[in-house]
């Protein structure tokens, strides 16, 4: 069962700039932490950044940092992750994830979506 809906990915070119969304489907998560991973062909999951539910904190991976922002519309129920100065090593499907803190997030627990494909063309 979907709990939560990825949208926004596509094909860019480098130095480009997307912004992905993330909704859930069939219950609420404004009170929980969420968060982004990615994972690239052949490559594992990896972390790309989290927020707390009240969105006064924020982590992001050295690979990410200065580039992507990652915010949230609570009223929404809705996380975002802004993509700007991509390279073709962003290219990867893009996950948003939701759980009770930052760290289980990134510990992969919680609810998740089934994915957004961002493709960086060089």
């Amino acid at each position: 069962q979907v709990q939560l809906v990825e949208s926004g990915g596509g094909l860019v070119q480098a130095g480009g700039s997307l912004r992905l969304s993330c909704a859930p489907s069939g219950r609420t998560f404004s009170t929980y932490a969420k968060g982004w991973f990615r994972q690239a062909p052949g490559k594992e999951r990896e972390f790309v950044a989290g927020i707390t539910w009240a969105g006064g904190s924020a982590r992001y991976a050295d690979s990410v940092k200065g580039r992507f922002t990652i915010s949230r519309d609570n009223a929404k129920d809705t996380v975002y992750l802004q993509m700007n100065s991509l390279k073709p090593e962003d290219t990867a499907v893009y996950y948003c994830g939701a759980a009770n803190t930052i760290a289980a997030i990134i510990a992969m627990s919680g609810a998740w979506g089934q994915g957004t494909q961002v493709t960086v063309s060089s």
